[in-house]
């Protein structure tokens, strides 16, 4: 007997059709920064070469002069006129003494990219800045050029994200998780004026949910706080745990009341492990942590996740409104009321 055809939702087709996109666009991305980092590791290598030996340009011209015409014949396709050559010394000498976290962006750009870089003598944290966004948003050289001549990096500093989504996550849910998720979350409305304990603050978050729920932003469903975890005979609790439709995963919170430190990631990578285990369905995505606290270095929250298989963020908050905000939170209240009395008074009448 033939198997019964049964046609595809609309819903379930469309989640296909994502995810095989986000296959293709992670495969064609992965191979395009292999290919830029083999020929920047290669001319890095050349570069150093001819720095160890000395080989200056106005004594040296002859000798790169004639390494380039014997690299000719053997690779004639490759690139490697005596200016190419003296590029590669510049590219060594220009990152030689950086920040590794510098020289693995910069090893993701085209070799045209890096140049253009180069000669614009732009600081560390201004390469860093156009690196980061070239790879991010695929900018071309031009549109590289354009921006550093409009001077972006003085307008829009990078974001530098306190997670590590890009590494344990699809590129599509990647992009999308950074857009949910913030740095920072103002948690004025839980009128904290003086220290408190984390389970305090736990219970003034459920007693305000609706609250805070705003504040995390759209598509997050409550689950419970304490939530019990079960497994191997033993019992784990997550502080908060929610639902999120559009990331279709379980977001656990582990909340603390003092500054990150290490050990809090990989007590939220267990957490992350048993729900994925144990109360991840069929169709959902990777479990997501979010660690907030008062206050975090971003140095320590890099090498505590770097490793981590699970997708997880760290966000500080503040208990109390700026002032800034204060003044417009209220300046929105008596307009609101003023909107709800002229409104009472219409239909009086």
């Amino acid at each position: 007997m033939a198997e019964e055809l049964v046609p595809i939702k609309e819903n379930d087709y469309n989640e296909l059709l994502l995810q095989t996109v986000a296959v293709i666009e992670s495969a064609r991305t992965s191979i395009a920064r292999h290919i830029a980092s083999t020929a920047s590791n290669t001319y890095w290598e050349i570069g150093k070469l001819l720095h160890e030996k000395k080989i200056e340009n106005k004594y040296g011209s002859s000798v790169v002069k004639r390494l380039s015409v014997d690299l000719k014949e053997r690779y004639p396709k490759m690139g490697v006129s005596p200016r190419q050559l003296w590029n590669m010394k510049s590219f060594y000498t220009r990152y030689k003494d950086c920040d590794e976290k510098l020289l693995r962006s910069v090893a993701l750009l085209t070799w045209s990219q890096n140049l253009l870089i180069l000669s614009k003598n732009l600081s560390d944290a201004d390469t860093m800045y156009y690196a980061h966004e070239t790879v991010e948003k695929g900018w071309n050289r031009d549109l590289l050029l354009n921006a550093i001549k409009l001077g972006m990096h003085e307008t829009h500093p990078v974001e530098t994200s306190d997670n590590n989504f890009d590494s344990t996550l699809p590129a599509v849910q990647s992009q999308y998780a950074n857009e949910v998720f913030h740095s920072t979350y103002n948690l004025g409305f839980l009128g904290v004026t003086k220290p408190i304990l984390e389970l305090e603050l736990e219970n003034r978050l459920v007693e305000k949910i609706k609250l805070f729920l705003l504040e995390l932003g759209k598509g997050f469903t409550f689950i419970g706080n304490q939530h019990t975890i079960e497994y191997n005979g033993k019992e784990s609790r997550v502080d908060m745990l929610f639902f999120h439709r559009g990331l279709r995963s379980l977001v656990a919170i582990d909340l603390k009341i003092g500054k990150f430190i290490p050990e809090y990631a990989g007590k939220m990578n267990y957490y992350l492990s048993l729900l994925d285990r144990t109360e991840r369905q069929e169709g959902e995505n990777p479990s997501i942590g979010i660690i907030l606290c008062a206050e975090k270095d971003r140095l320590d929250v890099e090498l505590a996740l770097e490793g981590m298989t699970k997708p997880i963020g760290v966000a500080d908050y503040q208990l109390i409104i700026p002032k800034e905000e204060l003044q417009k939170t209220i300046a929105a209240e008596i307009q609101s009321f003023e909107d709800e009395h002229a409104k009472g008074k219409i239909d009086e009448s």
